[in-house]
């Protein structure tokens, strides 16, 4: 308590001009702070640089440094960012320059001028924010960005005294409120017109889906908690069990990684991937609603035995989205923001019952010289009698018998795997998470002359849902296998729930480590985390369906509702432009109106003389408080000099330290001001008396 008294007492005795500046270049850094999260580091090192040695030279009040210092300074961090980007131009190269003149401009505030450029690059600098998010953490921050900016921009607007920050950011959120409802109207009729609207066109995913797998890589993506994607059903949801959201499907192996597509020069040409599935429903459909976070993949991970068609919103998302032969739904350009699906799935299928040996052939491919112990294995098993004509299906049924009884253990820090990880997993550690039991049972299947591929995606989701939503997190990431059986096609098989079926049955996860405070909270009370989550999770999910689910259809939908028989984009400009036309009206109207107010410095100074006229000394209307208070001395005498204290008090109010905004004077004052008004008339002098004070003044 003792350092914030001794912060808050500095704070107060800090100089006009360093206090405004102190705030000018918090909120400044506030602006910029989420750039530099995504920016390199010799960006961010050199902006916290710069604003640190701006709050010494406020702090100290030392001079700014010389024009030729800050021109040397910004082409150093133009030639840096021409570097790294390759270029000046562009998205990513003109957001990190902004930042830098941001940084450099706050270094010249000498002036009302300097401080307007920093005011309207920060402005501009909020807008980029959603070039990269369109989330509502995004929009919370930037809400408060602008405020800020605006306290800062009303701050620069009230010279005179010293006016607390407090005031300022009063008359801010004012000046907010009147324009929100102009800023809903916009939002509700502006028109939807692609490919401007719907950006981020490239925003960072954080889901670590790929189309590469190594040991290892799914236990790194599980680790993290955010959410991946949200899944409402028509209906009864499915056990945790049959929620399996198909990602990408890896067919070629090198030894040490899985991957999607084939290397260059080797495999099947991409024609035949792009080839209809061959999708045979064999129960009910489920109709399914999906919102999905920006994950920078080139295809929907959705429920698997997900059929066409598919609606998508926004409906210019995508430039292309088509369904491969392996089920895997592909679109043009990767999922970069926020996307709504409404799809509908079979509850049972079976699919690729007529797949050509050619490209069968290629998944029993394996490369020479890996893991020889493992090969070794599955050619020792495919010797027993038993299993000498088996199929696919009893095979598989073998190796899964295997991981159940040697011992396996599913643990989610497994260890360093070496260049035979496959050898080291299957027979002696025995330790790994879902894609070493995916990775290893592909490989002995292949062994074993029986066409195999891993599917990664996520199975499961959160045991509750969230207003009807059911939530699949990151740690929901999952790895399993899939086995062709001659006149079935494709089959899955989950390794996992062989050694761990609780994780597949009930979506029962690993748990991973918690952070610092995520543990401190969890001590004092292990349900307020997960409410405080929830309650975020639930306000994001509606910011989702309502703003940025927000599309054409839901506008004319709202004109309808307006009264608009068959509404069109016509119909929409005109009632944007019907809204412009009379926001501007309602404008021109108040301007007139506060034209002819007067302000609440010349209503004081109307009240003033008003009373000293009563009294019978002049006030003209050029004259100060001080000077006022001379006429007072000078015409009432010893009967005057309270009411010329309290216009003393006045000029104070009005000119000093302590300045109230627009010359508005406390209502006190004016009482006290009306009381020694009324006590110096019951005083008042004689006219001789008068005559001759107003001679020796004189």
């Amino acid at each position: 308590m003792s350092f914030l008294r001794a912060a808050s007492t500095a704070w107060q005795r800090l100089p006009r001009e360093a206090r405004d500046t102190l705030f000018l270049v918090a909120v400044s850094a506030w602006t910029l702070a989420p750039h530099l999260a995504r920016k390199p580091a010799w960006l961010g090192l050199g902006v916290v640089a710069l604003l640190a040695w701006r709050v010494h030279l406020a702090v100290k009040s030392k001079p700014l440094p010389g024009r030729w210092t800050i021109v040397a300074l910004l082409a150093l961090a133009a030639a840096l960012t021409g570097w790294r980007e390759g270029t000046l131009l562009g998205k990513d190269a003109g957001v990190s320059m902004l930042v830098v003149l941001m940084a450099l401009k706050t270094l010249e505030l000498r002036a009302r001028r300097d401080a307007m450029v920093v005011f309207f690059l920060g402005f501009f600098l909020v807008l980029t924010h959603f070039l990269y998010s369109q989330s509502l953490a995004t929009a919370l921050a930037m809400a408060v960005a602008v405020w800020g900016l605006m306290t800062a921009l009303v701050l620069a607007h009230m010279p005179a005294g010293r006016p607390a920050l407090r005031q300022a950011s009063a008359v801010a959120l004012r000046a907010a409120a009147f324009g929100t409802p102009v800023m809903v109207a916009l939002f509700l009729l502006f028109p939807r017109i692609g490919p401007l609207w719907g950006l981020p066109s490239d925003a960072v995913g954080r889901t670590g889906l790929s189309g590469t797998l190594e040991m290892g890589g799914v236990a790194e993506i599980a680790a993290d908690d955010s959410i991946a994607l949200r899944v409402r059903f028509d209906g009864p949801a499915p056990p945790p069990s049959a929620l399996y959201f198909r990602g990408p499907v890896l067919s070629w192996f090198d030894g040490r990684t899985w991957t999607r597509d084939a290397p260059p020069g080797g495999g099947r040409a991409p024609w035949m991937l792009m080839l209809p599935p061959d999708l045979e429903g064999t129960g009910p459909r489920l109709r399914y609603e999906m919102t999905l976070e920006p994950s920078r993949l080139p295809l929907l991970p959705l429920l698997e035995g997900t059929t066409a068609p598919l609606e998508v919103t926004p409906g210019d998302a995508f430039q292309a989205i088509t369904q491969r032969s392996d089920l895997q739904w592909q679109v043009s350009p990767p999922v970069s923001s926020v996307v709504q699906v409404q799809a509908q799935a079979w509850s049972g299928f079976r699919h690729g019952t007529r797949a050509g040996s050619f490209a069968l052939r290629e998944l029993v491919d394996l490369p020479p010289g890996f893991n020889p112990r493992t090969m070794a294995w599955a050619a020792e098993l495919r010797r027993n009698p038993q299993l000498a004509t088996a199929d696919a299906r009893t095979l598989a049924n073998a190796v899964l018998a295997h991981v159940r009884s040697a011992g396996f253990l599913y643990t989610f820090t497994p260890g360093t795997y070496g260049r035979d990880a496959v050898d080291e997993f299957w027979l002696d550690r025995r330790a790994g998470f879902c894609e070493h039991f995916a990775s290893a049972f592909v490989m002995v299947m292949r062994a074993l002359d029986v066409p195999a591929r891993i599917v990664t995606g996520y199975q499961g989701a959160d045991p509750t849902p969230v207003d009807g939503w059911w939530v699949v997190r990151q740690r929901h990431a999952h790895a399993w296998a899939e086995i062709w059986q001659p006149g079935e096609g494709w089959l899955r098989v989950d390794p996992t729930a062989a050694v761990a079926p609780e994780r597949i049955e009930r979506s029962r996860n690993l748990a991973p480590p918690r952070g610092l405070v995520g543990q401190a909270l969890a001590n004092v009370n292990p349900e307020l985390l997960l409410t405080l989550r929830r309650a975020w999770e639930r306000v994001d999910q509606r910011w989702n369906q309502w703003v940025l689910g927000y599309t054409k259809t839901q506008q004319l939908d709202l004109l309808k509702k307006m009264g608009v028989e068959m509404p069109d984009l016509t119909d929409l400009s005109r009632a944007l432009v019907g809204l412009l036309v009379a926001a501007a009206l309602a404008g021109a109207i108040w301007a007139a109106w506060d034209r002819r107010r007067r302000s609440p410095w010349e209503r004081t100074q109307a009240f003033v003389a008003r009373r000293l006229q009563r009294l019978g000394v002049p006030c003209p209307p050029h004259e100060g408080p001080r000077a006022w208070a001379q006429r007072v001395r000078a015409h009432l005498g010893p009967a005057g000099e309270a009411l010329a204290l309290t216009l003393l008090e006045l000029e104070r109010l009005r000119y000093g330290p302590q300045a109230a905004a627009g010359g508005t004077v406390p209502r006190a004052w004016r009482q006290h001001f009306a009381a020694t008004a009324r006590a110096a008339r019951q005083h008042k002098p004689s006219a001789e008396d008068s005559v001759a004070a107003v001679r020796s003044s004189a």
